[in-house]
Protein backbone atom coordinates (compact mmCIF):
# COMPACT_ATOMS: atom_id res chain seq x y z
CA UNK A 1 0.00 0.00 0.00
CA UNK A 2 1.50 2.95 -1.23
CA UNK A 3 1.09 6.59 0.00
CA UNK A 4 -0.86 8.63 -1.64
CA UNK A 5 1.47 11.60 -3.22
CA UNK A 6 0.30 14.86 -2.01
CA UNK A 7 -1.33 16.32 1.33
CA UNK A 8 -4.27 17.25 -0.75
CA UNK A 9 -4.65 13.90 -1.71
CA UNK A 10 -4.90 13.15 1.64
CA UNK A 11 -7.39 15.95 3.17
CA UNK A 12 -9.74 14.56 0.58
CA UNK A 13 -9.79 11.29 1.63
CA UNK A 14 -10.04 12.06 5.31
CA UNK A 15 -11.03 15.53 6.12
CA UNK A 16 -14.53 14.28 6.14
CA UNK A 17 -14.39 11.65 8.17
CA UNK A 18 -12.83 14.99 11.13
CA UNK A 19 -16.29 16.07 11.32
CA UNK A 20 -17.06 12.86 13.30
CA UNK A 21 -14.29 12.69 15.77
CA UNK A 22 -13.80 13.75 19.28
CA UNK A 23 -10.85 15.61 20.54
CA UNK A 24 -9.64 15.74 23.83
CA UNK A 25 -7.21 19.02 24.39
CA UNK A 26 -4.29 19.10 27.61
CA UNK A 27 -2.76 22.49 28.77
CA UNK A 28 -2.31 24.02 32.08
CA UNK A 29 -3.46 27.13 30.37
CA UNK A 30 -7.17 28.06 29.18
CA UNK A 31 -6.17 30.30 26.25
CA UNK A 32 -4.11 27.61 24.58
CA UNK A 33 -6.31 25.22 24.93
CA UNK A 34 -9.24 27.62 23.76
CA UNK A 35 -6.91 28.51 20.19
CA UNK A 36 -6.59 25.11 19.51
CA UNK A 37 -10.57 24.71 19.91
CA UNK A 38 -10.42 27.14 17.03
CA UNK A 39 -8.06 25.45 15.04
CA UNK A 40 -10.01 21.62 15.29
CA UNK A 41 -13.45 23.79 14.50
CA UNK A 42 -12.33 25.02 11.61
CA UNK A 43 -11.20 21.99 10.26
CA UNK A 44 -14.78 20.57 11.39
CA UNK A 45 -14.02 19.08 15.07
CA UNK A 46 -16.54 20.26 16.46
CA UNK A 47 -17.06 17.29 19.99
CA UNK A 48 -13.75 18.61 21.95
CA UNK A 49 -13.52 18.20 25.48
CA UNK A 50 -10.71 19.81 27.76
CA UNK A 51 -8.31 19.02 30.49
CA UNK A 52 -5.81 21.44 32.55
CA UNK A 53 -4.70 18.90 34.93
CA UNK A 54 -3.71 14.86 35.22
CA UNK A 55 -6.68 14.27 37.15
CA UNK A 56 -8.87 15.82 34.45
CA UNK A 57 -7.70 13.70 32.06
CA UNK A 58 -8.32 11.06 34.01
CA UNK A 59 -11.66 11.96 34.33
CA UNK A 60 -12.36 12.34 30.73
CA UNK A 61 -10.74 9.61 28.99
CA UNK A 62 -13.13 7.29 31.66
CA UNK A 63 -15.78 8.98 30.53
CA UNK A 64 -15.44 9.21 26.65
CA UNK A 65 -13.64 7.44 24.10
CA UNK A 66 -11.52 10.02 21.72
CA UNK A 67 -10.15 9.88 18.20
CA UNK A 68 -7.60 12.66 18.62
CA UNK A 69 -5.81 13.82 21.97
CA UNK A 70 -3.11 17.13 21.72
CA UNK A 71 -1.55 17.58 24.99
CA UNK A 72 1.22 20.26 26.16
CA UNK A 73 4.65 18.95 26.88
CA UNK A 74 4.47 20.16 30.19
CA UNK A 75 1.77 19.30 33.22
CA UNK A 76 0.45 21.09 35.91
CA UNK A 77 1.78 18.06 38.17
CA UNK A 78 5.80 17.70 36.85
CA UNK A 79 4.79 15.35 34.00
CA UNK A 80 5.24 15.76 30.84
CA UNK A 81 2.77 14.43 27.94
CA UNK A 82 5.05 11.57 26.67
CA UNK A 83 4.82 10.07 30.59
CA UNK A 84 1.13 10.96 30.50
CA UNK A 85 0.59 8.43 27.38
CA UNK A 86 2.54 5.96 28.31
CA UNK A 87 -0.09 5.53 31.98
CA UNK A 88 -2.92 6.27 30.07
CA UNK A 89 -1.72 3.03 27.53
CA UNK A 90 -0.28 1.00 30.88
CA UNK A 91 -4.16 1.60 31.95
CA UNK A 92 -5.70 0.42 28.77
CA UNK A 93 -7.63 4.07 29.29
CA UNK A 94 -6.77 5.07 25.62
CA UNK A 95 -6.56 2.66 22.75
CA UNK A 96 -3.59 2.65 20.31
CA UNK A 97 -5.72 3.74 17.42
CA UNK A 98 -6.18 7.01 19.20
CA UNK A 99 -4.36 9.77 17.37
CA UNK A 100 -1.80 11.82 20.57
CA UNK A 101 -0.02 14.66 19.32
CA UNK A 102 2.24 16.59 22.08
CA UNK A 103 2.68 20.21 21.65
CA UNK A 104 6.23 21.84 22.38
CA UNK A 105 8.55 24.69 22.18
CA UNK A 106 11.48 24.68 19.79
CA UNK A 107 13.82 24.22 23.01
CA UNK A 108 11.86 21.66 24.48
CA UNK A 109 10.84 19.60 20.99
CA UNK A 110 15.20 19.52 20.79
CA UNK A 111 15.63 17.88 24.38
CA UNK A 112 12.52 15.60 23.96
CA UNK A 113 12.18 14.28 20.07
CA UNK A 114 15.93 13.03 19.70
CA UNK A 115 14.55 10.45 22.98
CA UNK A 116 11.28 9.73 22.43
CA UNK A 117 10.43 6.15 22.20
CA UNK A 118 7.80 6.76 19.43
CA UNK A 119 5.02 6.66 22.29
CA UNK A 120 3.47 10.02 20.50
CA UNK A 121 2.03 10.11 17.03
CA UNK A 122 3.85 13.47 16.47
CA UNK A 123 5.11 16.45 18.03
CA UNK A 124 3.72 19.83 17.06
CA UNK A 125 6.63 22.69 17.48
CA UNK A 126 5.31 25.77 18.84
CA UNK A 127 3.86 28.38 16.80
CA UNK A 128 2.04 26.38 14.13
CA UNK A 129 -0.84 27.02 11.91
CA UNK A 130 -4.49 25.30 11.45
CA UNK A 131 -2.93 24.06 8.12
CA UNK A 132 0.19 22.54 9.65
CA UNK A 133 -2.21 20.80 12.26
CA UNK A 134 -4.38 19.89 10.01
CA UNK A 135 -2.12 17.99 7.41
CA UNK A 136 -0.24 15.87 10.63
CA UNK A 137 -3.67 15.01 11.67
CA UNK A 138 -4.87 13.37 8.37
CA UNK A 139 -1.81 11.78 7.84
CA UNK A 140 -1.37 10.21 10.84
CA UNK A 141 -4.82 8.81 10.94
CA UNK A 142 -3.86 7.82 7.73
CA UNK A 143 -1.49 5.48 9.31
CA UNK A 144 -3.49 4.93 12.19
CA UNK A 145 -5.91 3.21 9.33
CA UNK A 146 -2.94 1.57 8.00
CA UNK A 147 -2.26 -0.57 11.32
CA UNK A 148 -5.78 -0.56 12.53
CA UNK A 149 -5.92 -4.20 12.42
CA UNK A 150 -2.54 -4.46 14.78
CA UNK A 151 -3.64 -2.09 17.17
CA UNK A 152 -6.94 -3.83 17.67
CA UNK A 153 -4.94 -7.35 18.48
CA UNK A 154 -2.83 -5.44 20.37
CA UNK A 155 -5.64 -3.72 22.50
CA UNK A 156 -7.33 -7.18 22.99
CA UNK A 157 -3.45 -8.65 24.20
CA UNK A 158 -3.99 -11.13 20.93
CA UNK A 159 0.06 -10.93 20.88
CA UNK A 160 0.40 -14.05 18.46
CA UNK A 161 -2.80 -12.09 15.98
CA UNK A 162 -0.64 -9.19 16.21
CA UNK A 163 2.83 -10.27 15.20
CA UNK A 164 1.45 -12.52 12.21
CA UNK A 165 -0.23 -9.28 11.12
CA UNK A 166 2.47 -6.97 11.95
CA UNK A 167 4.52 -10.04 9.26
CA UNK A 168 1.60 -9.17 6.53
CA UNK A 169 2.64 -5.18 6.89
CA UNK A 170 5.98 -5.69 6.79
CA UNK A 171 5.64 -7.18 3.61
CA UNK A 172 4.06 -4.32 1.89
CA UNK A 173 5.80 -1.52 0.76
CA UNK A 174 3.86 1.42 3.11
CA UNK A 175 6.70 3.94 3.82
CA UNK A 176 6.02 2.84 8.00
CA UNK A 177 8.83 0.12 7.97
CA UNK A 178 10.40 1.66 10.93
CA UNK A 179 6.98 1.51 13.39
CA UNK A 180 6.30 -1.59 11.89
CA UNK A 181 9.78 -3.13 13.11
CA UNK A 182 9.31 -1.47 16.55
CA UNK A 183 5.96 -2.71 16.77
CA UNK A 184 7.28 -6.24 15.86
CA UNK A 185 10.18 -5.55 18.91
CA UNK A 186 7.97 -5.11 21.42
CA UNK A 187 5.50 -7.91 20.59
CA UNK A 188 8.08 -10.73 20.46
CA UNK A 189 9.58 -8.99 23.43
CA UNK A 190 6.81 -9.19 25.40
CA UNK A 191 5.91 -13.37 24.36
CA UNK A 192 9.32 -13.74 26.22
CA UNK A 193 10.97 -14.18 22.23
CA UNK A 194 14.04 -12.30 23.35
CA UNK A 195 16.09 -13.75 21.01
CA UNK A 196 14.41 -12.98 17.85
CA UNK A 197 13.39 -9.33 19.43
CA UNK A 198 17.32 -8.84 19.47
CA UNK A 199 17.61 -9.72 15.78
CA UNK A 200 14.95 -7.03 15.10
CA UNK A 201 16.62 -4.47 16.99
CA UNK A 202 20.19 -5.28 15.30
CA UNK A 203 18.49 -4.90 12.08
CA UNK A 204 17.35 -1.42 13.26
CA UNK A 205 20.58 0.02 14.88
CA UNK A 206 22.27 -1.01 11.65
CA UNK A 207 20.45 1.51 9.35
CA UNK A 208 20.42 4.17 12.25
CA UNK A 209 20.87 4.63 16.29
CA UNK A 210 17.48 5.59 17.37
CA UNK A 211 17.27 5.09 21.50
CA UNK A 212 13.88 3.19 21.22
CA UNK A 213 15.46 0.33 19.57
CA UNK A 214 18.70 0.91 21.77
CA UNK A 215 15.67 0.31 24.85
CA UNK A 216 14.70 -2.65 22.63
CA UNK A 217 18.03 -3.99 22.51
CA UNK A 218 18.55 -4.04 25.71
CA UNK A 219 15.41 -5.35 27.32
CA UNK A 220 16.04 -8.14 24.60
CA UNK A 221 19.16 -9.07 26.52
CA UNK A 222 17.80 -8.88 30.01
CA UNK A 223 15.55 -10.97 28.93
CA UNK A 224 18.11 -13.90 27.98
CA UNK A 225 19.76 -13.20 31.61
CA UNK A 226 22.62 -11.59 29.67
CA UNK A 227 22.29 -8.50 32.80
CA UNK A 228 25.87 -7.27 32.21
CA UNK A 229 25.36 -6.49 28.81
CA UNK A 230 21.62 -5.31 29.37
CA UNK A 231 23.54 -3.36 31.35
CA UNK A 232 26.24 -1.64 29.76
CA UNK A 233 23.59 -0.91 26.94
CA UNK A 234 21.45 0.84 29.73
CA UNK A 235 24.37 2.95 30.62
CA UNK A 236 25.66 4.06 27.00
CA UNK A 237 21.68 5.17 26.74
CA UNK A 238 21.38 7.54 29.29
CA UNK A 239 25.05 8.65 28.60
CA UNK A 240 24.45 9.71 24.79
CA UNK A 241 20.67 10.65 25.87
CA UNK A 242 20.89 12.07 29.00
CA UNK A 243 17.39 13.27 29.66
CA UNK A 244 15.49 9.67 28.35
CA UNK A 245 14.81 9.01 31.67
CA UNK A 246 12.91 5.77 30.84
CA UNK A 247 16.71 4.33 29.82
CA UNK A 248 17.36 5.25 34.02
CA UNK A 249 14.36 3.95 35.22
CA UNK A 250 15.47 0.31 33.28
CA UNK A 251 19.50 0.56 34.09
CA UNK A 252 18.09 1.07 37.89
CA UNK A 253 15.86 -2.11 37.94
CA UNK A 254 18.76 -4.60 36.10
CA UNK A 255 21.00 -3.13 38.55
CA UNK A 256 18.89 -4.14 41.18
CA UNK A 257 18.40 -7.25 39.28
CA UNK A 258 22.19 -8.05 39.57
CA UNK A 259 22.36 -6.73 43.68
CA UNK A 260 23.59 -3.67 42.83
CA UNK A 261 21.08 -1.75 45.17
CA UNK A 262 23.08 1.44 45.80
CA UNK A 263 24.19 1.71 41.99
CA UNK A 264 20.17 1.46 41.48
CA UNK A 265 19.69 4.32 43.83
CA UNK A 266 22.28 6.52 42.19
CA UNK A 267 20.81 6.11 38.62
CA UNK A 268 16.97 7.05 39.79
CA UNK A 269 18.34 9.70 41.54
CA UNK A 270 20.26 11.05 38.10
CA UNK A 271 17.00 11.09 36.87
CA UNK A 272 14.84 12.50 39.37
CA UNK A 273 16.94 15.83 39.07
CA UNK A 274 16.64 15.67 35.82
CA UNK A 275 12.62 14.95 36.52
CA UNK A 276 12.34 16.17 39.88
CA UNK A 277 8.09 16.58 39.99
CA UNK A 278 7.65 13.46 38.36
CA UNK A 279 6.05 11.46 41.62
CA UNK A 280 6.07 8.21 40.11
CA UNK A 281 10.13 8.02 39.87
CA UNK A 282 10.11 9.61 43.50
CA UNK A 283 8.49 6.92 44.78
CA UNK A 284 10.33 4.72 43.02
CA UNK A 285 13.69 6.32 44.74
CA UNK A 286 11.75 6.22 48.04
CA UNK A 287 11.33 2.39 47.49
CA UNK A 288 14.66 1.46 46.78
CA UNK A 289 16.17 4.17 49.37
CA UNK A 290 14.17 2.53 52.05
CA UNK A 291 15.26 -1.29 50.67
CA UNK A 292 19.00 -0.05 51.17
CA UNK A 293 18.26 1.31 54.86
CA UNK A 294 18.98 5.12 53.98
CA UNK A 295 16.02 6.42 55.36
CA UNK A 296 16.59 9.92 54.99
CA UNK A 297 17.05 9.70 51.42
CA UNK A 298 13.46 7.70 51.35
CA UNK A 299 11.65 10.34 53.41
CA UNK A 300 12.44 12.85 51.34
CA UNK A 301 11.08 11.20 48.38
CA UNK A 302 8.02 9.81 49.74
CA UNK A 303 7.59 13.70 51.21
CA UNK A 304 8.08 14.71 47.90
CA UNK A 305 5.01 12.28 46.13
CA UNK A 306 2.19 12.84 49.09
CA UNK A 307 3.57 16.90 48.24
CA UNK A 308 2.86 16.48 44.23
CA UNK A 309 -0.17 14.20 45.11
CA UNK A 310 -1.94 16.17 47.91
CA UNK A 311 -5.53 17.10 46.83
CA UNK A 312 -5.11 15.42 43.63
CA UNK A 313 -7.34 12.32 42.75
CA UNK A 314 -4.46 10.47 41.55
CA UNK A 315 -3.25 10.43 45.69
CA UNK A 316 -3.24 6.59 47.50
CA UNK A 317 -3.56 5.71 50.55
CA UNK A 318 0.66 4.25 50.26
CA UNK A 319 1.44 8.20 49.34
CA UNK A 320 1.02 8.57 53.39
CA UNK A 321 1.68 5.36 54.49
CA UNK A 322 5.17 4.92 52.81
CA UNK A 323 6.43 8.55 54.48
CA UNK A 324 4.88 7.49 57.70
CA UNK A 325 6.45 3.97 57.87
CA UNK A 326 9.70 5.48 57.27
CA UNK A 327 9.39 8.41 59.84
CA UNK A 328 8.61 5.69 62.42
CA UNK A 329 11.66 3.69 61.83
CA UNK A 330 13.88 7.20 62.22
CA UNK A 331 12.04 7.85 65.30
CA UNK A 332 10.40 10.76 64.06
CA UNK A 333 6.90 9.89 65.58
CA UNK A 334 5.07 13.14 66.07
CA UNK A 335 5.77 13.96 62.34
CA UNK A 336 4.29 10.41 61.43
CA UNK A 337 1.29 11.23 63.73
CA UNK A 338 0.55 14.65 61.39
CA UNK A 339 0.83 12.55 58.52
CA UNK A 340 -1.65 10.09 59.77
CA UNK A 341 -4.32 12.60 60.49
CA UNK A 342 -4.04 14.16 57.28
CA UNK A 343 -4.45 10.28 56.81
CA UNK A 344 -7.59 10.55 58.29
CA UNK A 345 -8.63 13.75 57.39
CA UNK A 346 -8.21 13.22 53.02
CA UNK A 347 -9.58 9.29 53.83
CA UNK A 348 -12.57 10.28 55.40
CA UNK A 349 -15.21 8.27 55.07
CA UNK A 350 -12.90 5.61 53.48
CA UNK A 351 -12.41 2.37 55.69
CA UNK A 352 -9.19 1.69 53.76
CA UNK A 353 -8.39 5.04 55.18
CA UNK A 354 -9.06 4.14 58.40
CA UNK A 355 -7.86 0.90 57.95
CA UNK A 356 -4.38 1.91 57.39
CA UNK A 357 -4.44 4.74 60.39
CA UNK A 358 -4.83 2.60 62.62
CA UNK A 359 -1.80 0.16 61.31
CA UNK A 360 0.15 3.35 61.19
CA UNK A 361 -0.90 4.47 64.92
CA UNK A 362 -0.08 1.09 66.26
CA UNK A 363 3.52 1.54 64.88
CA UNK A 364 3.65 4.82 66.40
CA UNK A 365 2.66 3.96 69.75
CA UNK A 366 4.62 1.00 69.92
CA UNK A 367 8.15 3.09 68.47
CA UNK A 368 6.83 6.10 71.55
CA UNK A 369 6.78 2.68 74.39
CA UNK A 370 3.19 2.72 74.54
CA UNK A 371 2.24 -1.09 73.87
CA UNK A 372 -1.70 -0.50 75.75
CA UNK A 373 -2.39 2.20 73.10
CA UNK A 374 -0.53 -0.08 70.34
CA UNK A 375 -2.22 -3.01 71.11
CA UNK A 376 -5.49 -1.12 71.25
CA UNK A 377 -4.98 0.06 67.63
CA UNK A 378 -3.66 -3.15 66.05
CA UNK A 379 -6.84 -4.88 67.50
CA UNK A 380 -9.36 -2.19 65.59
CA UNK A 381 -7.27 -2.51 62.51
CA UNK A 382 -7.60 -6.52 62.61
CA UNK A 383 -11.19 -6.48 63.10
CA UNK A 384 -11.40 -3.68 59.96
CA UNK A 385 -9.38 -5.87 57.88
CA UNK A 386 -11.75 -8.97 58.63
CA UNK A 387 -14.72 -6.95 57.59
CA UNK A 388 -13.18 -5.66 54.61
CA UNK A 389 -12.53 -8.98 53.42
CA UNK A 390 -15.73 -10.60 53.93
CA UNK A 391 -17.01 -7.51 51.91
CA UNK A 392 -14.28 -8.19 49.07
CA UNK A 393 -12.96 -4.54 49.46
CA UNK A 394 -9.24 -5.36 50.22
CA UNK A 395 -8.11 -4.43 46.76
CA UNK A 396 -7.30 -0.98 47.34
CA UNK A 397 -4.85 -2.49 50.18
CA UNK A 398 -1.22 -2.78 49.07
CA UNK A 399 1.05 -5.52 50.15
CA UNK A 400 3.22 -3.24 51.87
CA UNK A 401 0.05 -2.03 54.43
CA UNK A 402 -0.49 -5.89 54.84
CA UNK A 403 2.60 -5.96 55.98
CA UNK A 404 2.84 -3.21 58.13
CA UNK A 405 -0.03 -5.18 60.20
CA UNK A 406 1.90 -7.75 60.30
CA UNK A 407 4.19 -5.93 62.05
CA UNK A 408 2.61 -4.16 64.29
CA UNK A 409 0.83 -7.58 65.48
CA UNK A 410 4.24 -9.35 66.07
CA UNK A 411 5.36 -5.65 67.68
CA UNK A 412 2.39 -6.07 70.15
CA UNK A 413 2.79 -9.53 70.66
CA UNK A 414 0.34 -11.13 68.29
CA UNK A 415 2.45 -14.10 66.79
CA UNK A 416 -0.05 -15.89 65.82
CA UNK A 417 -2.01 -13.02 63.23
CA UNK A 418 1.47 -11.45 62.32
CA UNK A 419 2.10 -15.27 61.19
CA UNK A 420 -0.66 -15.85 59.46
CA UNK A 421 -0.50 -12.69 57.65
CA UNK A 422 3.26 -13.26 56.85
CA UNK A 423 2.41 -16.92 55.52
CA UNK A 424 -0.38 -15.69 53.27
CA UNK A 425 1.55 -12.66 52.53
CA UNK A 426 5.16 -15.37 51.03
CA UNK A 427 2.54 -17.92 49.66
CA UNK A 428 1.14 -15.30 47.00
CA UNK A 429 4.38 -13.54 46.31
CA UNK A 430 7.35 -16.11 47.02
CA UNK A 431 8.29 -15.17 43.57
CA UNK A 432 8.88 -11.24 44.65
CA UNK A 433 12.54 -11.24 46.20
CA UNK A 434 11.55 -7.79 47.69
CA UNK A 435 8.16 -8.88 49.17
CA UNK A 436 10.08 -12.27 50.65
CA UNK A 437 13.44 -9.66 52.08
CA UNK A 438 10.45 -7.16 53.70
CA UNK A 439 8.80 -10.44 55.23
CA UNK A 440 12.69 -11.61 56.75
CA UNK A 441 13.20 -7.65 57.92
CA UNK A 442 10.09 -8.15 59.70
CA UNK A 443 11.13 -11.31 61.76
CA UNK A 444 14.66 -10.13 61.89
CA UNK A 445 13.74 -6.44 63.54
CA UNK A 446 11.40 -8.58 66.07
CA UNK A 447 14.68 -10.67 66.56
CA UNK A 448 12.66 -13.59 65.49
CA UNK A 449 15.14 -14.07 62.31
CA UNK A 450 14.73 -18.44 62.68
CA UNK A 451 11.06 -18.40 62.70
CA UNK A 452 11.00 -16.14 59.80
CA UNK A 453 13.73 -18.53 58.15
CA UNK A 454 10.99 -21.55 59.31
CA UNK A 455 8.24 -19.85 57.72
CA UNK A 456 9.80 -19.53 54.41
CA UNK A 457 11.00 -22.62 53.96
CA UNK A 458 7.66 -23.80 55.53
CA UNK A 459 5.34 -21.82 52.85
CA UNK A 460 8.23 -23.11 49.87
CA UNK A 461 7.25 -26.52 50.61
CA UNK A 462 3.67 -25.67 50.52
CA UNK A 463 4.08 -24.22 47.14
CA UNK A 464 6.16 -26.70 45.99
CA UNK A 465 4.14 -29.92 47.16
CA UNK A 466 0.59 -27.94 45.71
CA UNK A 467 1.66 -27.47 42.76
CA UNK A 468 3.37 -31.09 42.09
CA UNK A 469 0.51 -33.00 42.73
CA UNK A 470 -1.75 -30.99 40.06
CA UNK A 471 1.05 -31.30 37.58
CA UNK A 472 1.87 -35.40 38.32
CA UNK A 473 -1.89 -35.73 37.48
CA UNK A 474 -1.64 -33.97 34.26
CA UNK A 475 1.03 -36.17 33.31
CA UNK A 476 -0.64 -39.25 34.48
CA UNK A 477 -3.39 -37.93 31.74
CA UNK A 478 -6.34 -37.50 34.43
CA UNK A 479 -6.79 -33.61 32.83
CA UNK A 480 -9.94 -33.11 34.86
CA UNK A 481 -8.03 -34.29 38.38
CA UNK A 482 -5.56 -31.48 37.15
CA UNK A 483 -7.61 -29.35 36.68
CA UNK A 484 -9.47 -30.02 40.10
CA UNK A 485 -6.16 -29.92 41.87
CA UNK A 486 -4.59 -26.47 40.69
CA UNK A 487 -7.51 -24.74 41.23
CA UNK A 488 -7.56 -25.74 44.39
CA UNK A 489 -4.04 -24.10 44.83
CA UNK A 490 -5.43 -21.34 42.94
CA UNK A 491 -7.92 -20.51 45.44
CA UNK A 492 -5.84 -21.67 48.58
CA UNK A 493 -2.44 -19.53 46.96
CA UNK A 494 -3.17 -17.40 44.45
CA UNK A 495 0.00 -17.06 43.40
CA UNK A 496 1.00 -16.04 40.19
CA UNK A 497 2.16 -19.27 39.21
CA UNK A 498 -0.75 -21.16 40.66
CA UNK A 499 -3.40 -18.16 38.90
CA UNK A 500 -1.47 -18.89 35.36
CA UNK A 501 -1.34 -22.88 35.43
CA UNK A 502 -5.19 -23.08 36.83
CA UNK A 503 -5.52 -20.73 33.81
CA UNK A 504 -3.58 -23.16 31.57
CA UNK A 505 -5.73 -26.08 32.61
CA UNK A 506 -8.90 -25.07 32.77
CA UNK A 507 -8.69 -23.46 29.04
CA UNK A 508 -6.65 -26.74 28.33
CA UNK A 509 -9.34 -29.14 29.63
CA UNK A 510 -12.31 -26.84 27.57
CA UNK A 511 -9.64 -27.51 24.35
CA UNK A 512 -10.37 -31.14 24.48
CA UNK A 513 -13.68 -31.90 26.19
CA UNK A 514 -16.01 -28.58 24.73
CA UNK A 515 -16.98 -25.17 25.62
CA UNK A 516 -18.50 -25.19 29.18
CA UNK A 517 -19.86 -21.06 29.97
CA UNK A 518 -19.12 -21.64 34.28
CA UNK A 519 -15.63 -23.46 33.99
CA UNK A 520 -14.71 -20.94 31.33
CA UNK A 521 -15.70 -18.12 33.65
CA UNK A 522 -13.61 -19.43 36.30
CA UNK A 523 -10.63 -19.53 34.29
CA UNK A 524 -11.01 -15.76 32.82
CA UNK A 525 -11.54 -14.57 36.69
CA UNK A 526 -7.97 -16.71 37.21
CA UNK A 527 -6.48 -14.57 34.38
CA UNK A 528 -7.86 -11.45 35.13
CA UNK A 529 -6.39 -12.06 39.34
CA UNK A 530 -3.12 -13.08 36.60
CA UNK A 531 -2.99 -9.89 34.75
CA UNK A 532 -3.68 -7.51 37.89
CA UNK A 533 -0.41 -8.84 39.61
CA UNK A 534 2.04 -8.80 36.52
CA UNK A 535 0.04 -7.47 33.27
CA UNK A 536 3.19 -7.79 31.07
CA UNK A 537 4.36 -11.05 32.16
CA UNK A 538 5.47 -13.47 29.50
CA UNK A 539 3.38 -16.21 30.95
CA UNK A 540 0.59 -14.21 31.86
CA UNK A 541 0.35 -13.35 27.89
CA UNK A 542 0.98 -17.06 27.26
CA UNK A 543 -2.35 -18.09 29.43
CA UNK A 544 -4.22 -15.26 27.72
CA UNK A 545 -3.47 -16.47 23.95
CA UNK A 546 -4.51 -20.07 25.14
CA UNK A 547 -7.44 -18.45 26.12
CA UNK A 548 -8.24 -16.71 23.07
CA UNK A 549 -7.60 -19.37 20.78
CA UNK A 550 -9.95 -22.03 22.48
CA UNK A 551 -12.72 -19.27 22.68
CA UNK A 552 -11.92 -19.11 18.92
CA UNK A 553 -12.01 -22.16 18.42
CA UNK A 554 -15.92 -22.55 19.73
CA UNK A 555 -17.08 -19.40 18.29
CA UNK A 556 -17.16 -17.62 21.61
CA UNK A 557 -17.09 -14.35 21.73
CA UNK A 558 -13.42 -12.98 23.19
CA UNK A 559 -13.59 -10.92 26.45
CA UNK A 560 -11.97 -8.09 26.67
CA UNK A 561 -9.67 -8.13 29.73
CA UNK A 562 -8.11 -4.64 29.69
CA UNK A 563 -12.13 -3.79 29.28
CA UNK A 564 -13.48 -5.42 31.68
CA UNK A 565 -10.66 -4.36 34.38
CA UNK A 566 -11.30 -0.83 33.45
CA UNK A 567 -15.14 -0.66 33.80
CA UNK A 568 -14.69 -3.27 37.00
CA UNK A 569 -16.80 -5.52 35.18
CA UNK A 570 -16.61 -9.61 36.07
CA UNK A 571 -15.78 -11.45 32.41
CA UNK A 572 -18.41 -13.41 31.06
CA UNK A 573 -17.98 -16.45 29.08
Amino acid sequence: MALPETTADLLRKLSKELSRMRALLIDRYPNARNSLRIMLSSMGVTAVHNAGSSAEVLRQVRAHSFDIILSDYQLEDGRDGQQLLEELRQQHLVPLSTVFFIITSERGYHNVVSVAELAPDDYLIKPFTADELHGRLVRTIYKKRFFAQLYEHLDNGAFALALATCERLLAQDSGFLLDALRLKGEILNTLGRHAEAQNVYQQVLAQRVVPWARMGLAFALRGQQQLAEAEALGQSLVDEFPEFTAGYDFLAEVREEMGKSEEAQEVLLRAAAISPKNSTRQRMVGDVAARNNDLPTAEKAYGKVLERRRGSSLKNIDDYTNLSRVMVDRGHTTAARQITDELRRDWRGSRQGEFAALVMESLCANKEGDPAKARQAVEKALLLNDALKDEGKTSGLSQKLTLDLAQACLATGDEASARGILRQVAAENHEDRHMIANVQGIYARAGKEEDGQALLAEVGKEIVDLNNRGVLAARRGDVEGSVKLLMEAAERVPNLQFLINATKAIFTLLDIKGWDPALARRGLRYLQMAQAKDLRNARVISARELYQRVARKYGVAIVSLANAHRQGEEPGG
